[in-house]
């Protein structure tokens, strides 16, 4: 028989004290082991979540270095975000692109205007970024086309307009990121006829799915992230 069942060290000398410590979650530990967001970003997703209604809807920590690193990957001209919310995800992904490109983004919600423009005006990005206020299927059609990489984060309803009005206006070999795929896991059940916010993102899916034009993938990351790549 081996070790002491007594919890000692086998000579009546006890075992060292362990010293207990917070419970760690799988986040913690991701965002302990990535780089950091920056003290720009951190106040701005702080000022979000005092000021904006629903201030989870904001990309946060993880998600906002994932964007980076994909501007950093596609290294876009011209980039398209639908949703912009609080810019927490323009900025991320205004960061990763290479000087002289442009993000433009569309907002429909004028109530945001002022809180957007304020932290635009006062990053390091602001040459790049072009705000929108407005319904982006109405203004896309007015956009000239040619975007290189698109991010969509918008009314849920409406995502296979979105990708339908997208999907031409890229450039051969360009992205589309569309976020909250999984939609808190509802898009695994019948959903009832009202809610069409689940209704409109499985069949988002299952448009992109069978859409032989691209390539894609879904990342289980936060609400899902759905990576999808134009045929040349």
């Amino acid at each position: 028989m081996t070790g002491n069942p007594l919890g000692g060290n086998g000579d009546g000398t006890a075992l060292p004290r362990q010293e207990s410590t917070p419970a760690e979650t799988i986040d913690d530990y991701i965002l302990r082991h990535i780089d950091a967001e920056g003290e720009y970003l951190h106040a701005l997703w702080r000022d979000t979540q005092l000021r904006l209604s629903y201030g989870q809807m904001a990309s946060g920590h993880l998600q906002g270095r994932l964007l980076k690193m994909i501007a950093q990957m596609v290294r876009p001209k011209r980039v398209l975000e639908l949703g912009t919310f609080s810019g927490y995800a323009t900025l991320c992904l205004a960061e990763g692109m290479p000087e002289g490109s442009e993000i433009h983004t569309i907002e429909v919600f004028d109530e945001n205007e002022d809180f957007l423009r304020r932290w635009f005006e006062g990053s390091a990005y602001k040459d790049k970024i072009h705000l929108h206020i407005g319904d982006a299927l109405k203004l896309l059609p007015q956009m000239e086309s040619g975007w290189d990489l698109a991010y969509i984060d918008a009314d849920k309803r409406q995502y296979v307009d979105y990708y339908e009005q997208l999907l031409p206006r890229m450039t051969p070999g360009g992205f589309i990121v569309a976020d909250n795929t999984l939609w808190y896991g509802h898009v695994l059940h019948a959903s009832r006829p009202s809610d069409l916010q689940t209704r409109g993102v499985q069949a988002f899916n299952e448009l992109v799915a069978g859409d032989s034009r691209v390539e894609k993938v879904i990342l289980p990351l936060r609400d899902g992230l759905t990576l999808i790549r134009v045929k040349p």
